[in-house]
């Protein structure tokens, strides 16, 4: 069992063996269960969203499907790549992702490419929808990191502060069996998620005032400085981090993550251009032709 401490709380896990439903030969794992509730309450975001700006839902349902195809295979298959000595040794359980092991970036980077083709085939601004997306990306991040706490796994460095995570003898890496008490960074990130995400709204609320109105992509943008700031140091604390040599992999992407973002807001607003897009507009699928012109 694995127990999440905090001053005046305890949190207790039933640990990555004992599914959250067992009926027969038929379960539900936590992983799964809270992977599934993150993109059913992001998809109903986003469809809210789309109709403050008066953009068809039906394109954020049509896009989610795309999404998740190409968001969890590449999730799982980063994850597995960076693992491979492991994976090699019992490659029976590189399609077991209810165990865990699905990489946060490859699934952004796997919904990325599914989010272009999606917007190209359909003619729709790849910028407007990824905004629609950002907050929702951002709840679900925060949403999904329990998943970790069910399955003991992604906390950090030992700590012995009030709210340290302890983690099973069986659980610990090497090197770390004779502590008992870790950081939850899997907390640490989800907390941070849920502040993207609220600073993400407070952001939409605001364009909807106009005042001034905010350029297509801000959101999105936002999202990658604001993500990999958070992500940057949380993964300085993990002990599990995916390595590349002497690199940890996470850092490297979300500093480039964050000069994308920074570039991308200096295009927007320094340079006063619009960002590179697979359309020229942002089509007849806006409901509000004013509204198609929000730059």
């Amino acid at each position: 069992m694995t127990s999440l401490l905090l001053p005046a709380f305890q949190f207790t896990s039933p640990g990555p063996d004992v599914p959250f439903l067992q009926w027969g030969f038929f379960s539900v794992r936590w992983y799964g269960l809270l992977i599934a509730s993150a993109v059913l309450i992001g998809v109903t975001l986003s469809q809210y969203l789309a109709r403050r700006r008066n953009v068809n839902p039906d394109l954020v349902s049509d896009l989610a499907i795309w999404l998740v195809l190409g968001a969890i295979p590449c999730a799982r298959l980063y994850y597995v790549l960076f693992q491979w000595e492991e994976y090699a040794q019992r490659p029976a359980d590189i399609i077991a992702i209810w165990k865990g092991g699905i990489a946060i970036h490859g699934a952004i980077i796997g919904g990325l490419i599914a989010a272009v083709i999606f917007c190209r085939l359909q003619k729709v601004s790849f910028w407007q929808m990824a905004d629609l997306i950002a907050p929702s990306l951002a709840l679900g991040q925060a949403i999904g990191r329990w998943g970790n706490f069910f399955n003991s796994e992604a906390f950090g460095r030992p700590t012995d502060l009030p709210w340290k995570l302890y983690i099973p003898y069986q659980n610990r890496p090497p090197g770390y069996t004779n502590y008992e008490y870790f950081h939850p960074t899997f907390l640490y990130e989800s907390l941070w998620n849920l502040a993207v995400f609220i600073l993400l709204l407070v952001l939409f609320f605001r364009d909807l005032k106009g005042k001034p109105p905010l350029k297509i992509g801000t959101l999105f943008l936002t999202y990658l400085i604001a993500y990999g700031c958070g992500r940057f140091w949380i993964e300085g604390l993990r002990t599990d981090s995916l390595m590349l040599g002497p690199l940890r992999i996470a850092q490297v992407v979300s500093l480039g993550s964050i000069a994308i973002g920074i570039l991308g807001l200096v295009y927007l607003y320094s340079l006063r251009r619009s960002l590179p897009d697979v359309v020229n507009s942002l089509s007849s699928h806006t409901n509000d032709p004013a509204r198609s012109s929000h730059k």
